[in-house]
């Protein structure tokens, strides 16, 4: 008796085991749940979709929710799709929120786009409702040389023709601050932005900024703008300094040749006077040579100190007097 109640377990056991392995391969239940909604897919198709590793619930739940939402798809594009690395059932959802948008959007667009990188779903939502992008603080300045921080409000949303292949958000903040630091600075004062913030809107706009982009920009708002630094007043202090120090470089080397040139003649002054001294020194060999040798005599002689002695006197008379014989001449 217990023998055979261990052979019906086993049985039954086995039995579910080769059920469930028979279930797995053969998605009946996907297979049953496609006729009743209409949407028909081989049984053997889904066996092989299971040989190939595609899951054929997420194949089966998007041809479902495409075939409810009015979409003509195919299974074999689904399962390509999914094969090649995509999303299927963002694909799915792209393109029924499309339909319902009257937004035109096909299925190879929509692969596509999900294959490039991009949230194929999150692209039409964004189509749907524009998306607000807020830029950091751009530092600009106006020809009056103020410095100005502004910052915007970009409302944009998808261009689903160019989102393959364009531009995403930071080349958009890029142009964009690009364009308001060439609006701020064409205007002569700082006052006319302040009065009329508008001004950068359009000049912005003007431009065309969304070329080659996946956005469409839709307006440019000027959230705020604060006053900076006085830039030009910086770059004039600066350059007076530079100047300044400029003036003084020269200068100091004009200084510099001045007492050179100075040193050089006290040197040149110096070396004629130990010329002087040194032929001063010659006059008395040459008096005592021409003692010996009978060219002059001994009167010749008292001639020349008589001379020697007039030229004293009439140096010290010539001389200006003293301080001390000033003071003397006082007393």
């Amino acid at each position: 008796m217990g023998n055979e109640f261990l052979v019906y377990a086993v049985v039954v056991i086995l039995g579910i085991v080769l059920l469930s392995i028979l279930f797995y391969v053969v998605p009946i239940g996907l297979w049953f749940q496609g006729i009743l909604t209409n949407s028909r897919i081989s049984l053997l198709q889904l066996m092989f979709m299971r040989w190939r590793k595609v899951p054929p619930s997420v194949i089966m739940n998007a041809m479902i929710n495409g075939k409810k939402a009015g979409l003509d798809l195919s299974p074999d594009q689904l399962e390509a799709h999914y094969l090649a690395g995509g999303h299927v059932q963002k694909v799915v959802n792209a393109l029924i929120s499309a339909d319902k948008a009257n937004i035109p959007l096909d299925f190879k667009t929509a692969t596509a786009i999900d294959l490039a990188g991009r949230d194929v779903f999150e692209a039409v939502q964004m189509s749907v409702n524009p998306k607000v992008i807020n830029t950091p603080p751009v530092a600009a300045v106006a020809k009056n040389g103020i410095q100005l921080l502004a910052k915007a409000r970009i409302t944009v949303r998808t261009n689903i023709k160019q989102l393959v292949g364009g531009a995403g958000e930071e080349t958009v903040l890029a142009r964009v601050g690009e364009g308001i630091v060439a609006a701020i600075g064409s205007v002569e004062s700082h006052k006319e932005v302040l009065e009329h913030p508008d001004f950068i809107s359009k000049k912005v706009l003007e431009k065309g900024l969304d070329s080659g982009t996946a956005f469409e920009i839709l307006s440019i708002d000027i959230a705020d703008i604060e006053v900076g630094k006085n830039i030009g007043a910086n770059l004039q202090m600066d350059q007076a300094n530079a100047d300044k120090n400029v003036a003084q470089a020269r200068a100091e080397e004009r200084r510099a040749m001045a007492v050179a040139h100075e040193q050089e003649m006290i040197a040149k002054a110096q070396e004629a006077r130990a010329n002087v001294i040194q032929a001063e020194a010659e006059i008395p060999k040459a008096i005592a040579d021409a003692f010996r040798s009978g060219n002059l005599g001994i009167m010749d002689y008292y001639k020349i100190k008589n001379i020697q002695a007039d030229t004293s006197m009439r140096d010290s008379i010539a001389k200006p007097p003293t301080s001390k014989g000033d003071k003397g001449e006082k007393k």
